[in-house]
């Protein structure tokens, strides 16, 4: 019995089959069920019922799985305690939504080199609904998102809240929601859901709502007066300087955008623990320099 052997059967327990473990751990399918093989052979006793659709553990897999994830934990213990920030290499996948890469994302990567100056990292930037599936996919390590994450293998970490303004053309009346056209961030996000239940609620059905996956091309669009928006004044700042949008005010708000730092605490990781703590520390940094 080998680590190497003991952390496949873990890969092939937790995804529910060879395909996906050799797919998760860059192995082939024959080395992943292989070591299965190796590991039955030397415990004397059958792990897994093999099925079609996948595999599952027996009596005695389900007594195993319970020793190997304590030792997983122990070894990710050994090597945050014995390894020193400097010395890890290691691909850290982290996806963000559009907000967050306008606003203080370059900080977060700084600070991130600056305590793990030997990692490599892949930027992912989409939409929370998507990031969210491709953290459950294991393709991200990390995802910072208009969340939470309510999954038992992913653990969530609060970020600052940011403010939604109400944007429309300089020079331009004050707009009447019932008619005028709104844009806003997708179909599938809190904000539009939450924006057409107000405008709904407030006006009935009449309003008019664009959606858009960019934010600066939205800006663009009420810089233009073909609609007004709601959005992060933050974002506008060069328009606003430019005089071409200004803030108004029709008497009431969207709820601010609530973002978590979302990685996979199963199994247990160290460095994607600490990258969300150094994503929330970013954040909270940034916000303090723009008071």
């Amino acid at each position: 019995m080998t680590l190497d052997q003991l952390t496949t059967f873990l890969w092939v327990a937790r995804l529910g089959g060879v395909r996906r473990a050799a797919l998760e751990m860059n192995l082939s399918q024959p080395a992943v069920s292989g070591r299965i093989a190796a590991l039955e052979e030397s415990l004397g006793t059958q792990l897994f019922d093999r099925a079609q659709r996948g595999v599952s553990l027996t009596k005695q897999g389900l007594i195993l799985r319970d020793h190997a994830e304590k030792m997983a934990d122990l070894v990710e213990d050994i090597k945050a305690t014995v390894v020193s920030d400097q010395s890890v290499n290691a691909l850290l996948r982290i996806g963000v939504v559009e907000t967050i890469v306008q606003l203080w994302l370059p900080n977060f990567l700084s600070d991130l080199y600056e305590k793990y100056p030997n990692i490599k990292v892949e930027i992912t930037v989409d939409l929370t609904v998507n990031l969210r599936q491709q953290l459950l996919e294991r393709s991200l390590d990390i995802a910072i998102l208009m969340g939470p994450v309510s999954e038992y293998s992913v653990d969530n970490i609060d970020l600052s809240t940011i403010e939604l303004s109400w944007l429309k053309a300089a020079g331009t009346p004050e707009p009447d929601l019932a008619v005028t056209p709104v844009v806003s961030y997708k179909r599938n996000s809190r904000p539009y859901r939450e924006l057409r239940a107000e405008l709904s609620a407030r006006h009935g059905n009449k309003t008019q709502i664009f959606t858009t996956s960019s934010i600066y091309a939205g800006l663009e669009m009420v810089a233009s007066g073909i609609c007004v928006g709601t959005f992060p004044c933050e974002l506008a700042t060069t328009l606003i300087e430019q005089g071409r949008i200004v803030e108004f005010d029709p008497g009431w708000r969207l709820s601010p955008l609530r973002l978590t730092a979302s990685y996979l605490g199963e199994p247990k990781n160290n460095l994607n623990a600490q990258a969300a703590k150094v994503a929330q520390l970013s954040a909270e940094s940034y916000w303090k320099e723009q008071k």
